[in-house]
């Protein structure tokens, strides 16, 4: 019987996937915060989770390399944040406690996302040398 790490780990590694490019995103923001003109970006973590779940269920496979490109590239549901708080007058939308915050969040939720695939590669390790782990 062949095992399947696609199965164990494909979309827990396509949340880790989001995380680190969400990660990025935000550190962008964070480094952007006295740029003037600068525009706040962030992805919709459930959106694209959502995509990647519809993906795996039907099981989508190219023939070509331009089939379904938008779709299986990249996320491509990087948006403009809607600002919490008025222009400053320099046209920059950072909020930086804002990006504080989603940089901690979106910093736990990856560090639990690798304890979680921990878990699994520990188990699958057991199950492999037949219960000594």
């Amino acid at each position: 019987m062949a095992i399947s790490l696609d199965k164990l780990m494909g979309f827990h590694q396509k949340a880790m996937q989001v995380r680190t490019e969400r990660m990025e995103i935000i550190a962008g923001n964070l480094a952007n915060a006295n740029t003037p003109g600068y525009k706040a970006k962030d992805l919709d973590f459930q959106k694209v989770m959502q995509s990647a779940q519809f993906a795996r269920d039907h099981n989508l496979t190219r023939t070509h390399e331009n089939h379904l490109k938008g779709s299986m590239q990249g996320t491509g549901d990087i948006k403009f944040r809607i600002p919490n708080q008025p222009d400053t007058g320099d046209g920059n939308t950072v909020d930086v406690q804002q990006e504080r915050n989603a940089f901690l969040d979106n910093g736990l939720r990856y560090e639990a996302g690798l304890e979680f695939l921990n878990g699994k590669i520990k188990g699958m390790k057991k199950a492999i040398s037949g219960g000594q782990a």
